[in-house]
């Protein structure tokens, strides 16, 4: 009796298997079973078109938002950024180690704390090379550092210097300011650079960024430091919700002078209690293992307190 009631089980079973599979799968659209319905899909998410507001603003000047192109535009970003859900979130986790410097920076040169946006979009916060060789968090390239007094040779690379890379892009900020008047401009030739923006704004006699008609790069760039900056300063309305203690602390340091040559920064390293590893995360700006510092220069090296 038992053995017949196992096996009822069994069959049973089996039934109402098959029954729960075939209620959840239906045919493709015009397959096999020729009744044209169309497949049921049960992908797990929710994608929505982003809302725009109806003012935006960028270092104090708005934006004509009631333009349908310039609508357009910044919709592209919003989308684009809303959806890149990994490069987001990294980028809400990392201002919270970076912004605090480079909006200390910025407003000791009187710059509108929005340009801490530019490293956001150029870099994701990171130290990046460009296929054109700009390197660091403001992607610099070597003779325009070099014109900020930043030293960049094979052993020491201040581009990658996140303070003394900061107050270089501060003053190169406020040379663009000053030349074309704006400060919209001035973020705009940042990424043009100063030449290509005078010559496009001259040969279309346009004086507004949001008129001007120039490569893509370039006309999206504006837009970029908009998307991110409304989705940096509400990220719930955007569906990111990171908490506090998930965001990137700023790391507990302290500075060593150095005036004289470091045959290994490894032995250096453990002298000082840490490691190499550590070194090169908090000095990136050092680019070999060793600082012949034959100028006999003096430099601030952080290790972890």
């Amino acid at each position: 009796m038992n053995k017949l009631m196992h096996v009822y089980s069994f069959v049973l079973a089996g039934l109402l298997s098959g029954l729960l599979f075939t209620s959840y799968v239906k045919p493709e659209k015009g397959g096999a079973s020729g009744t044209g319905e169309d497949k049921e899909t049960k992908i797990p998410q929710a994608i929505h078109a982003v809302p725009i507001r109806e003012k935006y603003s960028f270092g104090g000047e708005n934006v004509p938002i009631q333009n349908f192109d310039v609508r357009e535009r910044l919709d592209r970003e919003l989308l684009v950024n809303t959806y890149w859900h990994s490069n987001s979130i990294l980028c809400i986790k990392a201002a919270q180690r970076y912004f605090p410097v480079i909006e200390e920076v910025l407003a000791k040169y009187r710059i509108p704390d929005d340009f801490k946006y530019i490293p956001v979009i150029e870099t994701s916060l990171r130290n990046e090379t460009s296929p054109a060789g700009a390197k660091g968090i403001w992607q610099f390239m070597k003779s325009v550092a070099e014109s900020y007094d930043l030293e960049v040779n094979e052993e020491v690379d201040e581009r990658y210097h996140f303070e003394k890379a900061t107050e270089a892009a501060c003053r190169h900020i406020l040379r663009y300011k000053q030349r074309f008047g704006s400060w919209t401009l001035a973020a705009a030739a940042y990424n043009a650079g100063e030449g290509n923006l005078a010559k496009e704004l001259g040969r279309q006699g346009e004086r507004s960024y949001y008129d001007l008609n120039i490569n893509d790069e370039s006309s999206r760039y504006i837009f970029r430091l908009l998307a991110m900056k409304d989705i940096m300063e509400h990220p719930d309305d955007y569906g990111f919700f990171i908490q506090p203690e998930e965001k990137y602390s700023r790391n507990n340091t302290k500075k060593i002078e150095v005036k004289t040559a470091v045959p290994n920064l490894g032995d250096w390293a453990r002298e000082n209690g840490t490691t190499y590893r550590m070194l090169k995360l908090m000095n990136p700006w050092l680019r070999t293992s060793s600082l012949t510092n034959k100028l006999k220069k003096t430099y601030y090296i952080e290790v972890p307190k």
